[in-house]
Protein backbone atom coordinates (compact mmCIF):
# COMPACT_ATOMS: atom_id res chain seq x y z
CA UNK A 1 0.00 0.00 0.00
CA UNK A 2 1.16 3.62 -0.65
CA UNK A 3 0.28 7.29 1.40
CA UNK A 4 1.09 9.91 0.47
CA UNK A 5 0.49 13.46 2.70
CA UNK A 6 -0.82 16.78 0.93
CA UNK A 7 -0.56 19.48 3.07
CA UNK A 8 -3.04 22.59 2.77
CA UNK A 9 -5.20 24.42 5.24
CA UNK A 10 -6.04 20.56 6.57
CA UNK A 11 -3.55 17.75 5.77
CA UNK A 12 -4.92 15.56 2.63
CA UNK A 13 -3.92 11.79 3.50
CA UNK A 14 -4.24 9.56 0.28
CA UNK A 15 -3.77 6.12 0.74
CA UNK A 16 -3.96 3.05 -2.22
CA UNK A 17 -2.84 -0.40 -2.89
CA UNK A 18 0.12 -0.24 -4.87
CA UNK A 19 -1.09 -2.22 -7.84
CA UNK A 20 -3.75 0.64 -8.47
CA UNK A 21 -1.19 3.35 -9.41
CA UNK A 22 -1.65 4.95 -12.78
CA UNK A 23 -5.22 3.38 -13.53
CA UNK A 24 -8.38 4.81 -14.49
CA UNK A 25 -10.78 2.63 -13.03
CA UNK A 26 -14.75 3.49 -14.75
CA UNK A 27 -18.71 2.38 -14.22
CA UNK A 28 -21.11 4.15 -16.05
CA UNK A 29 -20.90 7.85 -15.07
CA UNK A 30 -18.80 7.11 -12.08
CA UNK A 31 -14.34 7.30 -12.40
CA UNK A 32 -11.86 6.92 -9.96
CA UNK A 33 -8.45 8.31 -11.50
CA UNK A 34 -5.16 6.81 -8.93
CA UNK A 35 -2.95 9.51 -10.37
CA UNK A 36 0.42 8.88 -9.58
CA UNK A 37 0.50 13.02 -8.78
CA UNK A 38 -1.85 12.42 -6.05
CA UNK A 39 -1.42 8.57 -4.27
CA UNK A 40 1.82 7.63 -5.35
CA UNK A 41 4.14 8.27 -1.84
CA UNK A 42 5.61 6.25 0.65
CA UNK A 43 5.69 1.57 0.34
CA UNK A 44 3.71 0.68 3.89
CA UNK A 45 2.45 -2.28 5.84
CA UNK A 46 -0.61 -2.43 7.42
CA UNK A 47 0.37 -2.10 10.98
CA UNK A 48 2.33 1.42 10.52
CA UNK A 49 -0.26 2.54 7.84
CA UNK A 50 -3.16 1.25 10.67
CA UNK A 51 -1.18 3.61 13.58
CA UNK A 52 -0.71 5.95 10.57
CA UNK A 53 -4.72 6.53 10.27
CA UNK A 54 -5.44 6.89 13.48
CA UNK A 55 -2.69 9.38 13.97
CA UNK A 56 -3.89 11.59 11.66
CA UNK A 57 -7.60 11.14 12.74
CA UNK A 58 -6.53 12.88 15.48
CA UNK A 59 -5.14 15.98 13.43
CA UNK A 60 -8.75 16.44 11.53
CA UNK A 61 -7.22 15.39 8.10
CA UNK A 62 -9.04 14.61 5.05
CA UNK A 63 -8.64 10.93 3.77
CA UNK A 64 -8.32 9.64 0.04
CA UNK A 65 -8.61 6.03 0.10
CA UNK A 66 -8.42 3.41 -3.27
CA UNK A 67 -8.44 -0.25 -2.94
CA UNK A 68 -9.14 -3.53 -1.21
CA UNK A 69 -6.66 -3.71 1.60
CA UNK A 70 -6.50 0.14 1.92
CA UNK A 71 -9.88 0.56 2.57
CA UNK A 72 -9.47 -2.90 4.73
CA UNK A 73 -7.16 -1.35 6.96
CA UNK A 74 -9.11 2.23 7.30
CA UNK A 75 -11.74 -0.39 8.69
CA UNK A 76 -9.41 -1.48 11.31
CA UNK A 77 -8.20 1.77 12.22
CA UNK A 78 -11.96 3.25 12.63
CA UNK A 79 -12.02 6.02 10.80
CA UNK A 80 -14.81 4.27 8.38
CA UNK A 81 -17.96 1.97 8.60
CA UNK A 82 -18.79 -0.15 6.08
CA UNK A 83 -21.35 1.83 5.28
CA UNK A 84 -18.98 4.29 4.12
CA UNK A 85 -17.82 2.01 1.54
CA UNK A 86 -18.38 2.50 -2.11
CA UNK A 87 -17.56 0.86 -5.43
CA UNK A 88 -16.45 1.64 -9.16
CA UNK A 89 -16.57 -1.54 -10.78
CA UNK A 90 -15.66 -3.41 -7.72
CA UNK A 91 -12.91 -1.19 -6.26
CA UNK A 92 -13.79 -0.04 -3.00
CA UNK A 93 -12.79 3.49 -2.05
CA UNK A 94 -14.08 5.86 0.84
CA UNK A 95 -13.34 9.71 1.74
CA UNK A 96 -13.61 10.61 4.96
CA UNK A 97 -13.63 14.50 6.02
CA UNK A 98 -13.32 14.44 9.95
Amino acid sequence: MLIKIHKSYRQVVAICDSELIGQKIEEGKKQLDVRENFFKGDEIQEAELIEKMQDYAQDDSIFNIIGEKSVRCALKAGIISKEGILKVNGVPYALVLL
